[in-house]
């Protein structure tokens, strides 16, 4: 007689899997609008940085950083730090998100976008 051991998950192993998987991609979809934003800023910083008419002045660039917010739905920076250097202008932002994950947990976030 031939004994075959039986191989395989079980199923409270599987809804461990499965609880744990729907955890992270839970926490990853309530992460990833702060993230996007990251990078919707990040994106327009290094594009006016690189833009002739807004990299001759400090003015210049802060309404051409104005104009592409209100374009491209940027909300949480209000301010920017821009200064004039001798190849144009730097501009940097720093900005924290607080994400409410669950009851009272809630993820901390630092950002840090910079021209050069």
């Amino acid at each position: 007689m031939n004994k075959q051991k039986q191989q395989g998950v079980t199923l409270s192993g599987l809804l461990v899997v499965c609880v744990v998987l729907i955890t992270v991609a839970i926490i990853g979809f309530k992460l990833f609008p702060a993230y996007n934003e990251y990078l919707k800023v990040k994106r327009t910083i290094t594009a006016i940085a690189k833009d002739p008419e807004a990299n001759r002045s400090v003015g210049e660039a802060k309404a051409a950083f104005a104009r592409r917010t209100a374009i491209d739905d940027i909300k949480a920076i209000q301010d920017l730090d821009v200064t004039k250097t001798s190849n144009g202008v730097a501009i940097a932002a720093n900005w924290s998100v607080k994400v409410p994950l669950f009851y009272n947990v809630s993820a901390c976030m630092d950002f840090e976008a910079r021209s050069q």
